[in-house]
C-alpha cells in the first residue's frame, strides 16, 4: 500500500479501512490493540471539540504500525505516518500525525509530572526518540497547539473496554476530510 497510484476519494476511503482493520491484534501497549487505540483516540478527540481533520489525524497517528505498510520495526512510525497521510487527507493532518512523538518529547521536556502519566511502552520509546527535548521549528508552526492535543488524545487511549467510534464512524470523518480538501487550512 504505497502512494503510487492514490486514486479516487473511494478508493482512499477503502484503503484506510483495510489500513484501519489491519491494526486488529497488533500491540505495542498492554491493554489495547493498535485498531482499539486509534479508535479511541478519534474518540476522545470528538469528546474535545476537536474538528475534523485533527479527528482524523488522531485516529490515523500510528497508522505506520499496520502490518500491510511493511515498514521495517526500527522506522519512525510519526514520519512513516505523515509521508502516508498527507497525499491521501492533506497537510494538515499528515503534520498533526507526524508531529505526535515531537509533542511527547516536548511535553515530557517542559511539564513537570508528564512523562509519570505515560505508559511504560511510551518511556521506552521516548529514548530512542530523542529523549526529552524540544523542536524550535515544531513548536513555533501555529499548528502546533493542535499536535499536543492529538499526543493527549494519545496519550489517554489506552484503556481497555473504552468506548469508541466504529471504523466506519472514523471513515466518515475521512470522507468530509476528503472533501474538503483545497478548502480547508
Amino acid at each position: 500500500m504505497n502512494d503510487e497510484g492514490i486514486g479516487s476519494g473511494e478508493a482512499v476511503l477503502e484503503e484506510t479501512a483495510i489500513v484501519l482493520r489491519s491494526l486488529r491484534g497488533v500491540f505495542d501497549e498492554d491493554a489495547v490493540d493498535e485498531l482499539d487505540h486509534a479508535l479511541q483516540a478519534a474518540g476522545r478527540a470528538v469528546a474535545d471539540g476537536a474538528d475534523d481533520e485533527l479527528v482524523l489525524a488522531s485516529a490515523l497517528h500510528d497508522v505506520a504500525r499496520s502490518p500491510l505498510l511493511g515498514l521495517p520495526d526500527d522506522a519512525a512510525h510519526d514520519v512513516a505516518a505523515r509521508r502516508w497521510l498527507t497525499p491521501r487527507f492533506g497537510e494538515r493532518v499528515g503534520w498533526l500525525a507526524g508531529a505526535h512523538v515531537a509533542a511527547k518529547r516536548y511535553l515530557v521536556a517542559t511539564e513537570p509530572g508528564y512523562v509519570a502519566t505515560l505508559s511504560a511502552e511510551s518511556v521506552h520509546t521516548l529514548h530512542a526518540q530523542g529523549g526529552p527535548g524540544v523542536d524550535p521549528v515544531l513548536s513555533a508552526d501555529p499548528r502546533w497547539p493542535d499536535a499536543v492535543r492529538l499526543r493527549r488524545y494519545d496519550d489517554g487511549a489506552k484503556v481497555a473496554g473504552a468506548q469508541a467510534p466504529s471504523i466506519d464512524e472514523v471513515l466518515a470523518v475521512a470522507r468530509r476530510v476528503r472533501a474538503g480538501m483545497g478548502t480547508s487550512r
